[in-house]
């Protein structure tokens, strides 16, 4: 806080009424990224770093993971919340994401990793490339950093035919698995249906909330360990999946605050309404209680994997909440959680992706197994949804059986759960 006040003109206006030392971070401002965006030349502490020369940069693919100024990592968010999203990360926070990142090493058991070794220890990311989204940039400036080892890494673009890119993977064939939840349970399909044929010791999952059933798919289809990841560009060393299903944040380098919806604590064992990221490495953009918009619930006691660190569990984004009218007039709020976990429990489905388009219409994007008949998929998923919009007593509400699959965001992430747009 010190430091973003003295090198930063939008925190040092910010915090202009506050007194110098603070003991309680709950006195500071929230901040969002729609806020700090608009301010970006004020919110950033080195006077050389304009908005207009970072976006004249993310503008040339060709500099992607190559140093801005020689001396930032450029990364970009899709901007699917309404605000596109343009961050630097100095030496010091990549640094930290690489040191942060021995403790989910030492996760992995000496067995798995004798097979991630005799692989060449050979990772595959399955993304979007062809922008400075984090998961290309950082792997981009890691080959850039490091040629040899580098070499040892490959992303495999999800936009490729899909026959394509299995044939690719196979031909890499992996030690290390890793993407977005959707592309990677399409890829298990494949697996199953024996037209990939890939064994890696680690996958790991990201992008969504992972289900327990889903967990255990990946880790029965692949005959891997599942390491899911919560993280954010904003942090990317924010925390550590456990066998458990729980992330255990980095806590003493990220801070994570559960509020509701006035930024009050909440407490744990409680649903937060969102969550407030304080990240400690990052000096060039200092993101002090920003609010990452996620809602989590902190476990209140110790984790069974042993970990010291919190341990919280992601239900999915606040603004993938679904929202549906009722007839005595207060709406219904559903986290997109309970579709997850409902519907990863269905044999025959490879993905859905369920849009609102209106407050009482659900859409129904569907991508069945192969071989699995979509005719009854379709019936079974709309019986057991109706099910459970029942049981949460919202009634009236159209579901429509989507003739296009499930789409995918422009930075490559599958939304399973896509709510009304506000006009």
């Amino acid at each position: 806080m010190a430091y973003a006040r003295a090198n930063s003109p939008y925190y040092r206006e910010l915090y202009r009424e506050l007194p110098e030392q603070i003991d309680d971070p709950a006195l500071l401002p929230v901040t969002d990224k729609k806020k700090l965006m608009a301010r970006f030349d004020d919110w950033v502490t080195d006077r050389e770093v304009t908005l207009e020369k970072v976006e004249t940069f993310v503008a040339d693919p060709g500099l992607v993971g190559h140093r801005f100024l020689n001396r930032y990592l450029v990364a970009t968010t899709s901007g699917t919340s309404g605000v596109r999203g343009l961050f630097l990360l100095d030496e010091r926070s990549t640094s930290m994401e690489t040191a942060l990142g021995s403790r989910a090493a030492g996760l992995v058991g000496a067995r798995d990793a004798i097979r991630i070794l005799a692989r060449g220890g050979r990772t595959a990311i399955a993304t979007a490339p062809g922008g400075h989204f984090y998961t290309v940039a950082g792997t981009a400036r890691f080959q850039l950093d490091h040629p040899r080892l580098g070499r040892r890494m490959r992303v495999f673009s999800i936009r490729r035919p899909l026959p394509e890119l299995v044939d690719e993977l196979n031909r890499f064939n992996p030690a290390v698995l890793s993407g977005f939840l959707g592309m990677l349970t399409v890829l298990a399909g494949e697996q199953e249906a024996g037209r990939l044929r890939i064994r890696p010791a680690l996958v790991i999952p990201g992008g969504e909330t992972l289900t327990m059933d889903l967990r255990r798919r990946l880790a029965a289809v692949f005959g891997a360990k599942v390491r899911a990841a919560y993280a954010a560009t904003e942090c990317g060393f924010l925390s550590i999946g456990c066998a458990h299903g729980w992330y255990h944040v980095n806590s003493d380098w990220a801070v994570l605050e559960p509020v509701d919806a006035d930024h009050r604590p909440t407490p744990p064992g409680e649903l937060s309404h969102t969550v407030l990221l304080s990240n400690l490495a990052n000096r060039v953009q200092p993101f002090l209680r920003y609010d990452l918009g996620d809602s989590v619930l902190l476990r209140p006691d110790p984790c069974p994997c042993g970990s010291v660190f919190p341990a919280v569990k992601v239900q999915g984004r606040a603004a993938d909440l679904l929202r549906f009218p009722t007839a005595h007039g207060e709406p219904v709020t559903m986290s997109p959680m309970l579709f997850g976990t409902l519907l990863d429990r269905l044999p025959g489905i490879g993905q859905f992706q369920l849009v609102q388009t209106a407050p009482s219409t659900l859409r129904v994007r569907l991508r069945p197994t192969d071989g699995a008949d979509a005719d009854p998929v379709w019936q079974t998923v709309r019986g057991e949804i109706t099910r459970l919009l029942t049981e949460h007593r919202v009634a009236d509400i159209t579901l429509e059986r989507a003739d296009e699959p499930p789409q995918q965001e422009p930075g490559g992430k599958f939304r399973r759960v896509i709510p009304l747009t506000e006009p």
